[in-house]
């Protein structure tokens, strides 16, 4: 036998366990992977018709026996948001599933090839389109259209109460969501600069430039107009966004939120959050609905904005890894539940049938 014969054949068993080692914990890991992303409901794609568009929806309903389900219709923050906000909202649907809900959500337009773009509407338009979808729900023989409310995110803040004087709801879930523009847009701005550590200087730099923009959109200043007086720096403005901001900047959900009065309101806040004041909005909740039991408060000290793990949000390593493996440990403890028990505490009425 060859001398090199014997070291080479136990490197090559060394290299072949490796490689099984390897194949091992690749396959287990994509099981996890796969466990962790199969969730008690049943997904179906769905078109509604709204306006001459169609909405290219996701319909997610228990998978619990029951013949008709209560409806939780979600409502989008900003930004183009497809109809699972990246898988994002099945961690929530699952949840709605578990107290015997339906989840229905819709791409923006102009996202994942639907009609239209999302920057060409009003507050006004989304909420238009969200008491559509509602008509289109109360048509189906699943959904019992006396069970059927709305869960929206940040800017949908300003739909949901306009939705509520458009078509009876039966309840609201509110998480983190803005009461007026000007004011939000001036306390994240503070915000994002304590958190950076800006100097005074830099404060009141930023402070000025805000109400440069102000008054050009209160003179309904075109892009152009816009970028000239910013001298070119129009800090990754675009003429769709500009238009966008036009559209709502004058955004204020005080007096639309009459329209909750005697609804049973969740309203969700976070201890972290940058972009909306959540005292300011929990003032006005409480201010223009009142008492009477309908608006339940839940705070999350250590939540960010979009209701994630104040660690998780901070990094963005960590939001992937979690989302890939542990996608219902994102949101911050007991918001997942909490949701849960407010449907639950709704009971399932009347209309229910089994």
């Amino acid at each position: 036998m060859h001398p090199d014969t014997e070291p080479r054949r136990r490197l090559l068993r060394t290299a072949a366990w490796a490689l099984v080692t390897i194949l091992v914990v690749a396959t287990g890991l994509v099981g996890v992977v796969l466990w962790q992303h199969s969730y008690e409901m049943h997904e179906q794609r769905v078109s509604i018709r709204h306006g001459g568009h169609t909405l290219n929806g996701v319909l997610a309903t228990p998978k619990d026996g029951h013949d008709r389900h209560g409806l939780v219709v979600h409502v989008h923050g900003d930004g183009p948001i497809d109809a699972t906000h990246d898988d994002g909202y099945k961690p929530l649907w699952e949840a709605n599933a578990k107290a015997g809900y339906a989840s229905l959500s819709w791409d923006k337009p102009g996202v994942d090839g639907a009609p239209g773009d999302w920057l060409d509407q009003s507050m006004d338009d989304r909420a238009d389109e969200t008491a559509a979808a509602i008509a289109w729900a109360r048509t189906r023989p699943d959904i019992d259209g006396d069970r059927i409310g709305l869960w929206g995110a940040s800017q949908a803040g300003w739909v949901l109460p306009k939705v509520a004087a458009r078509t009876p709801v039966s309840f609201v879930i509110a998480v983190s969501p803005a009461v007026n523009w000007l004011r939000q847009g001036r306390y994240n701005l503070l915000a994002e600069a304590r958190a950076e550590g800006a100097s005074p200087a830099r404060v009141q730099a930023r402070i000025a430039r805000s109400d440069a923009i102000r008054r050009l959109l209160e003179h309904h200043a075109t892009f152009d107009e816009y970028a000239e007086a910013m001298h070119g720096d129009t800090d990754g403005m675009t003429a769709g966004r500009w238009n966008f901001i036009s559209k709502n900047y004058t955004a204020d959900a005080t007096r639309d939120l009459r329209s909750l009065r005697g609804v049973p309101v969740l309203l969700i806040l976070a201890g972290h959050d940058v972009h909306v004041d959540t005292t300011d909005t929990e003032r006005t909740y409480r201010g223009t609905l009142g008492g009477g039991g309908a608006l339940t408060v839940e705070r999350y000290p250590d939540a960010t904005h979009s209701l994630l793990r104040r660690s998780i949000g901070q990094s963005d390593v960590k939001a992937t890894l979690t989302a890939l493996f542990l996608p219902r440990s994102l949101f911050a403890a007991g918001f997942l539940d909490d949701q849960r028990r407010f449907l639950n505490g709704l009971g399932r009425g009347a209309g229910a049938t089994s």
